[in-house]
C-alpha cells in the first residue's frame, strides 16, 4: 500500500468543498461547536460504515451500475435540500433545546451514507492505492478506510473548531432564528451545488 501517498490524497479530497464541510461549517456557526462534534462523529461513523461496505463488494456495485451512482447522487442532493428547509423551518428552535444529541449525530451519520464524494473516492481513487500482489485486498482497503477516517475527522474537527468562534461573535449580534435562516441559506446552495453535479 501507498500509505503517505493516500493519506495526501485523503486530506486533498476532504479540503475540497463538499456536503461535510458546507454542513458543519453551516451548523457550527449556528449552534456552536458542541453540535458541530456531535455531526463530526455522525461523519466518521458514516464514512467507516461506506468504506467497510465498499471493501466488501459495494464499490463493485456501484462502478458496475452508472445509474446507482447517479440516484446517490440525486438522494445526497435531496437529503441537503431537506436539511436547508428544516433549519429554516425550524429556525430558533436550538436556542430552547430543539437540536438534540442524537439528532446532530444522526444527521451526520446520514449525509455521509448518501454522500456521492466519499463513494466516488472509495470507488475510483481508494483501489489505486492497494498492492495486489501484496494479497489481501480487503485488509488493506479496510486499513486505508481508518487512514481516511482519521484523516477526516481531524480536518472536520478544525472546520467545527473555526466555524464554533463564528458563532459566538454572530449569538453576540444577531437572533437565534436569524443566525439558523442564514444557515438554511447555506445548505441550499449545497444542496443546489450537488444538484448541477448530480446532472453532470
Amino acid at each position: 500500500m501507498r500509505i503517505v501517498e493516500f493519506a495526501l490524497a485523503s486530506a486533498l479530497v476532504e479540503l475540497t468543498p463538499g456536503p461535510n464541510m458546507g454542513y458543519l461549517a453551516a451548523l457550527a456557526a449556528s449552534r456552536g461547536a458542541g453540535a458541530g462534534l456531535r455531526t463530526t462523529a455522525g461523519i466518521a461513523t458514516g464514512i467507516a460504515a461506506v468504506g467497510v461496505l465498499c471493501a466488501f463488494g459495494l464499490a463493485e456495485l456501484v462502478a458496475g451500475h452508472p445509474t446507482l451512482d447517479r440516484a446517490l447522487r440525486w438522494a445526497g442532493a435531496v437529503f441537503m435540500l431537506w436539511l436547508a428547509f428544516d433549519a429554516f423551518v425550524h429556525a430558533g428552535a436550538a436556542a430552547t433545546g430543539g437540536a438534540g444529541d442524537l439528532s446532530t449525530f444522526r444527521r451526520g451519520l446520514t449525509t455521509n451514507l448518501m454522500n456521492p464524494k466519499l463513494y466516488a473516492f472509495f470507488v475510483g481513487v481508494l483501489p489505486d492505492f492497494l498492492d495486489p500482489p501484496g494479497g489481501g485486498a480487503v485488509q488493506q482497503t479496510l486499513a486505508l478506510v481508518a487512514i481516511y477516517v482519521a484523516i477526516a475527522t481531524a480536518i472536520h474537527a478544525a472546520i467545527v473548531g473555526f466555524a464554533g468562534r463564528a458563532h459566538a461573535l454572530l449569538s453576540a449580534r444577531a437572533d437565534a432564528a436569524a443566525i439558523d435562516r442564514a444557515m438554511a441559506g447555506l445548505l441550499l446552495a449545497v444542496a443546489l451545488w450537488l444538484g448541477w453535479e448530480a446532472m453532470g
